[in-house]
């Protein structure tokens, strides 16, 4: 596997990430997303454990969030795709102007992809926690479908606008969310609550829920290992 890390991004809208690649002239691309205080580095590790022998090459893009206060944190400056105001309320956790920041730099990275000679139907867009509601926020205003969306122990941020906005293509773009269902973070109920919100749009949801808290398990891997097989398989 090559290993190769980004230079600091010229264009403020390209975030810095760190890539993997499995292979020569990678094929598709997974774009995915960490949480709060993390970074790029910290779901890095994952891509040996996900891979299967049968894959095509991929790149995995795993952006940098930039650094900014966090509320909730009394202010303490760390990666976060946005500010969090109100822990108890998932209605109203989220600063839209920095959900909207976000999703601006995602979507520079998605273009980068394409540009790249890789089609959106052939990128995956993944993320936990912060990341997970990000990645449903993009997906929402996406014109030009993704090959699939990945929402793991997470929520949909700006529920009420976001599905009064949803562009007519987002619902084709296949999805798989997972959840811990003792997860202190992200209430599971939270994540049911994304997942019957979805559905009202026409999206189907390969659903998982598991015995954790706030976290990946390795059931969870290989249950994404295989509904990413089906994606690969679908565009042989």
């Amino acid at each position: 596997m090559r290993r190769m890390e980004t230079s600091p991004a010229a264009s403020p809208e390209l975030l810095d990430a760190v890539i993997r690649e499995t292979g020569p002239t990678p094929a598709w691309s997974v774009l995915w997303l960490h949480g709060l205080g993390d970074s790029g580095d910290g779901f890095a590790p994952i891509v040996p454990e996900l891979l299967r022998p049968d894959w095509p090459a991929l790149r995995f893009v795993f952006p940098h969030a930039p650094v900014r206060a966090v509320t909730i944190n009394n202010g303490m400056r760390m990666r976060a795709w946005y500010d969090i105001r109100d822990f108890s309320d998932l209605a109203n956790r989220a600063d839209e102007t920095g959900v909207e920041e976000s999703v601006r730099q995602v979507e520079a990275l998605i273009e980068r992809e394409i540009e790249r000679g890789i089609p959106a139907s052939r990128i995956l867009l993944a993320g936990f926690s912060q990341g997970g509601a990000i990645t449903l926020a993009t997906a929402l205003q996406r014109k030009q479908p993704l090959g699939g969306l990945i929402a793991l122990s997470t929520y949909l941020p700006m529920a009420d606008r976001l599905i009064r906005e949803a562009t007519a293509a987002a619902h084709t773009q296949p999805m798989f969310m997972a959840h811990g269902q003792h997860d202190p973070v992200v209430p599971y109920r939270g994540g049911e609550m994304a997942a019957a919100r979805l559905r009202t749009l026409g999206f189907k949801i390969d659903w998982h829920a598991y015995p954790m808290a706030h976290q990946v398990c390795a059931e969870e891997i290989d249950a994404l290992g295989d509904w990413m097989s089906q994606r690969f398989a679908a565009q042989r």
